[in-house]
């Protein structure tokens, strides 16, 4: 459905290199009635989905560790960031890409999936949405090390917590990642390891 007080006007491309950056000049109606034109940039690089692993009887969570370059120019003094396992969606649905991902990334062969929810995680800028996924796992689910594909030039360690000591690394600012936060927090307050 089409918002009848937006009409775009011209989409240019800044940038194709990684993902693709367009400039977008549309024209806004106001709540007077009056059109104003305006122009904004949007970053699209498809969307995503990210998974929060957890074991009810050891009350413990997977997670990962990666050098992020955004985080490192940003203040972050090594660039590492722990956050929960994620990806882009390519050319596959939702589903297919977090058990995909799970398995790359963490070594887990993961059986039954539960969606939670989907965000917008950074509305002003990035156009991706990224669907929430929640699994539990056993060890008898590792079927490799993990750690990414070297091809992608990921180089991720995998991490297992305690679920308590991870959710407390929200306040301690260890954690600082949005999607990982917000699954921590899902689990804790719909007590997901209870």
């Amino acid at each position: 459905m089409k918002n009848p007080k937006i009409e775009i006007t011209k989409t240019e491309v800044l940038s194709d290199n990684w993902y693709t950056l367009r400039k977008i000049t549309y024209n806004y109606q106001k709540k007077d009635g009056q059109w104003e034109t305006q122009s904004r940039e949007a970053y699209d690089r498809g969307n995503g989905a990210t998974i929060l692993l957890y074991n009810k009887n050891s009350k413990t969570v997977i997670l990962t560790r990666q050098f992020r370059m955004p985080t490192y120019v940003n203040g972050n003094e090594t660039g590492m960031l722990i956050e929960a396992c994620a990806g882009l969606l390519d050319k596959d649905n939702a589903e297919e890409c977090i058990r995909r991902e799970t398995e790359e990334e963490t070594g887990y062969k993961i059986s039954a999936v539960q969606k939670l929810f989907e965000v917008y995680m950074s509305p002003g800028s990035v156009t991706e949405i990224v669907h929430f996924f929640a699994a539990e796992y056993t060890k008898d689910m590792k079927v490799n090390e993990g750690g990414g594909i070297a091809d992608e030039q990921e180089n991720i360690e995998v991490l297992e917590f305690d679920f308590e000591k991870a959710y407390a690394m929200i306040a301690s600012a260890e954690i600082k990642d949005a999607k990982t936060i917000m699954l921590l927090q899902y689990a804790k307050i719909n007590g997901l390891l209870n």
